[in-house]
């Protein structure tokens, strides 16, 4: 803890997350003396409540996969005696060493971190209450607002934290319950799912869209509704007027299916139907920064309506992507700093679903609606050779080309999806025309090649298939 002495700085952060302690770091490496504001744990929700122990119980969800085809390799282990309680155990032991990483990194830039819930009480000037009720006031040249975003809820459907839950309780159910309702098809709850399922628990989701994934690519939401269909993973999809009630026991969900009214129950529902940001208690109306619909108003540099006041990372609004917050951060220390930082063009998205998604750029939908035209090239991983080799058939990488030869959209299902989107985001930003990505040898055996293979079916010339 900062000394209470000392408390005016370049530059004040609210919030310890991917944005805000990356943006207190690119400060600090510029020589400024900075101080960063968090009421909870160092790393935000995305290292200890999301995106990292997440991420372990995915691994293990899909070790549980693999084992399931290991007889088909001459491999004979039956899978027995799951504990999922221990997969919760190891994903958080993840989440507390990359805290630990976060807390050396702010002692290693000599960033002064404090405790406590901030709000501005002038422009210049944020209050930090601590929880034992103890105030102190850090003055700043510059601010950065990180703050995040919280659970959403609505009319009927309103987090109980008992059996009605968000996605930061979700993750700490141990042991795993008989049953689970899942309303909202979206990352949180579609990546959970696969998780609980594979432990053996039994999950029904319920969306008010189409398709589960309802922002990707349709053929991508179909794919992935095929899976999780074979993994048991019952859907409701196109429901509406759910109303969540909590019994005691059991928490009982009702909802209309085709017209008709239903009626189900189960151990937990994990409600996960999108996030509104942060921005209350802060004092952001005395000082007169703009909020629309909970989101801090920003110029491309992150500038709110006051222009020393930045706004990064969830708070901000969409996408609400731990490495957007981050990138957000670095552009925005840049901009105060008096440089004017490159902006980018392009964000990918990654879904950790069963197989894996991953997308950069326009749906097909998106394209229609706005009346582009484009071509499309698709390569099933049935027909590549590292996809066969390694049993990894399921899925496909498919792109989408506008008449200039310009990589308009991206979209992958499968084994390799989050680490192939890299050089489709390049290509995507860079404006790179195809053919130019098409000489370019990538080797083989290789889930990348299928990209070159896909940009030439865009014109038929695809050379195996």
């Amino acid at each position: 803890m900062s000394s209470p002495s000392d408390q005016s700085f370049d530059l004040v952060v609210l919030g310890a997350g991917p944005g805000g302690y990356t943006a207190a770091i690119k400060a600090a490496q510029n020589q400024k003396k900075v101080a960063i504001i968090e009421m909870d744990r160092l790393g935000g929700v995305c290292l200890n409540r999301g995106c990292i122990p997440t991420k372990a119980l995915i691994e293990a969800a899909t070790l549980v996969q693999a084992q399931k085809g290991l007889a088909a390799w001459g491999i004979n282990a039956p899978l027995q005696n799951l504990d999922g309680s221990l997969a919760v155990q190891k994903a958080q032991a993840a989440a507390d060493r990359m805290r630990q990483g976060v807390e050396f990194l702010m002692k290693k830039n000599k960033i002064a971190v404090f405790s406590g819930k901030a709000s501005f009480v002038t422009d210049h000037a944020a209050e930090v209450l601590a929880a034992d009720g103890a105030t102190q006031t850090l003055q700043g040249n510059h601010f950065i607002i990180a703050t995040g975003a919280s659970f959403r809820s609505v009319e009927g459907l309103r987090h109980d934290h008992q059996r009605i839950i968000n996605a930061s309780e979700a993750l700490a159910l141990a042991p795993l319950p008989k049953k689970i309702l899942v309303v909202g098809a979206g990352a949180i709850g579609m990546e959970l799912a696969f998780f609980w399922r594979s432990f053996g628990v039994e999950v029904e989701i319920f969306e008010v869209q189409n398709h589960l994934l309802p922002i990707e690519d349709e053929e991508v939401s179909k794919e992935i509704e095929r899976s999780y269909r074979k993994l048991g993973i019952v859907q409701h999809l196109g429901v509406q007027n759910l109303k969540a009630q909590n019994l005691g026991d059991q928490v009982e969900l009702q909802y209309y299916e085709k017209d008709t009214p239903k009626t189900i129950q189960g151990d937990y529902l994990l409600l996960a139907i999108g996030m509104q940001g942060n921005t209350t208690d802060l004092g952001l109306e005395k000082i007169g920064v703009e909020v629309q619909r909970s989101y801090v108003v920003t110029n491309e540099y992150g500038q709110s309506s006051r222009p020393h006041i930045y706004a990064i990372g969830d708070v901000a609004g969409p996408p609400l992507l731990a490495h957007a917050a981050a990138h957000e951060g670095l552009i925005a220390v840049e901009h105060l700093l008096g440089k004017k930082p490159s902006l980018p063009r392009g964000i990918a998205a990654c879904t950790y679903t069963y197989p894996l998604v991953a997308s950069v750029g326009m749906t097909e939908k998106q394209l229609n609606a706005q009346g582009i035209k484009y071509k499309v090239g698709k390569v099933l991983w049935r027909a590549n050779g590292k996809a066969v080799a390694s049993g990894k058939i399921d899925g496909f990488i498919k792109v989408l080309v506008g008449e200039d030869q310009i990589l308009l959209g991206a979209h992958i299902v499968g084994a390799d999806a989050p680490e192939m989107i890299q050089e489709c985001t390049l290509i995507y930003a860079q404006q790179i025309p195809w053919p130019q990505v098409a000489a370019t040898i990538h080797p083989h055996p290789t889930f990348g090649e299928a990209l070159v293979e896909a940009f030439m079916a865009t014109e038929g010339k695809a050379i195996n298939l």
